[in-house]
């Protein structure tokens, strides 16, 4: 995602960074941090940017002690809580870190309710709490993110990654097998509005416009046009994102599974382009009309 009167202002970090940048104006007006606050704010931009994530956290937390009604330190750390809980195997861990992800939200969203950053954080922890419950609570959870997640690209549309996170939901929504359609009728009041393939990638592409050096995105995209036969933008997005250079560990693999998705799309194109050269033209295939048509007469007469 500089000091500047506004907690907002005080801080960028550019789109390659694993942190959503920052816009140059607050929603809404708010006094100046002070000082020993200001100081601590660059501190976090710091590590973030250097991928200390932890570090990071640790730092938004210590403000936080001295002003828990924080905006930026609040939805920084919900932020910043789901990135380190998708690092560990162990649920119970990720659970703690989502948790507290999701309370960190919360307070950011009572501050304001229509903050662009406060739904996405709200929606990037409910997003991926899910992930942890079982068919019933997950499906409220991806119903009760709607809202906030396209509150969060209606106000902070240069977010790449409020897109991305939109285009994931969208993509689910859309996929929703029987059962999960039949228990929303039933009990949740209804499929949430919003969930198609082709608005999935539309979001994504929308992210990948704002961040082409974002390797989860490229990887996002180039699967959803993959399932969705878009093989050559599927190849185009996987050829880009073989020239960006991994910085994480979470890149890296990223960047593997980018690497290991092209090659069968490039064969599969390879073998559509021979078949094309190798059929006759269409004016040289028999139609089954002309095969039905009877044989000219020959004439006996000279």
């Amino acid at each position: 995602m500089a000091a500047a009167p506004a907690a907002e202002a005080q801080i960028r970090v550019p789109t390659r960074k694993p942190t959503a940048a920052l816009s140059k104006r607050p929603e809404t007006p708010v006094l100046a941090d002070p000082p020993a606050t200001q100081q601590l704010l660059l501190q976090a931009a710091s590590l973030t940017i250097n991928f200390k994530d932890s570090e990071a956290l640790a730092v938004y937390q210590e403000i936080l002690k001295t002003t828990p009604s924080h905006y930026l330190s609040l939805w920084q750390a919900a932020v910043l809580s789901v990135k380190i809980g998708a690092r560990y195997s162990d649920e119970t861990r990720k659970a703690a870190y989502f948790n507290a992800a999701r309370s960190y939200a919360d307070r950011a969203l009572l501050l304001r309710p229509e903050g662009g950053e406060s739904n996405y954080a709200v929606a990037l922890a409910l997003f991926n709490q899910a992930t942890l419950y079982k068919a019933g609570a997950r499906l409220a959870a991806f119903r009760d993110l709607r809202s906030h997640v396209f509150l969060a690209t209606e106000h902070r549309p240069d977010l790449a990654e409020t897109w991305q996170l939109l285009g994931r939901w969208q993509y689910r929504v859309a996929h929703y097998n029987l059962l999960e359609r039949l228990y929303s009728k039933l009990v949740l009041g209804g499929v949430p509005e919003g969930g198609s393939s082709r608005q999935a990638i539309e979001s994504l592409e929308q992210a990948h416009k704002i961040a082409p050096g974002n390797l989860q995105v490229c990887y996002d995209l180039a699967r959803m046009c993959r399932y969705q036969g878009r093989r050559k933008r599927a190849i185009e997005v996987l050829r880009a994102a073989e020239k960006i250079p991994p910085i994480t560990s979470e890149e890296l693999v990223v960047s593997r599974l980018c690497r290991k998705m092209l090659p069968p799309l490039l064969r599969a194109d390879v073998r559509r382009q021979e078949r094309q050269q190798s059929d006759p033209p269409a004016s040289q295939v028999s139609t089954p009309d002309t095969l039905l048509r009877p044989a000219p007469r020959v004439s006996n007469r000279e």
